[in-house]
């Protein structure tokens, strides 16, 4: 799955611009070099716990708890960004501002597909 989330949080984690994600199975990654820093909101029900580089802070990757076999990929963390080919599809919407885009073609959503 290649995504844009434009909710709140991911418009401050990326400085306002929303979060391009891959979508992946969580079996089916695994760190090549080293392991994570991890963080999870301590005060927020069912907070995603927030993978990131240890050396740099760049963040790596996010795993939920509302997702458990699932893993998102930050595209600006991969080695080569240009596989990523743009967004399929672009959630929570409904937290968009003006300046945001939306990509022609892609599926877009006012939250996540069936959330409530």
């Amino acid at each position: 799955m290649r995504g844009l989330c434009l909710c709140r949080t991911c418009q401050k984690i990326s400085g306002g611009a929303g979060n391009l994600f891959i979508g992946l199975e969580a079996d089916g990654f695994r760190y090549s070099r080293g392991e994570p820093r991890r963080f999870t909101h301590p005060e927020a029900a069912d907070a995603p716990t927030r993978e990131f580089c240890g050396d740099c802070g760049v963040h790596i990757a996010a795993r939920s708890p509302r997702a458990p076999g699932g893993l998102i990929v930050k595209v600006g963390a991969l080695d080569d960004p240009a596989v990523f080919e743009g967004p399929s599809l672009v959630v929570w919407t409904e937290d968009k501002h003006d300046f945001h885009m939306v990509p022609e073609g892609a599926r877009a959503f006012p939250r996540v597909p069936g959330r409530p």
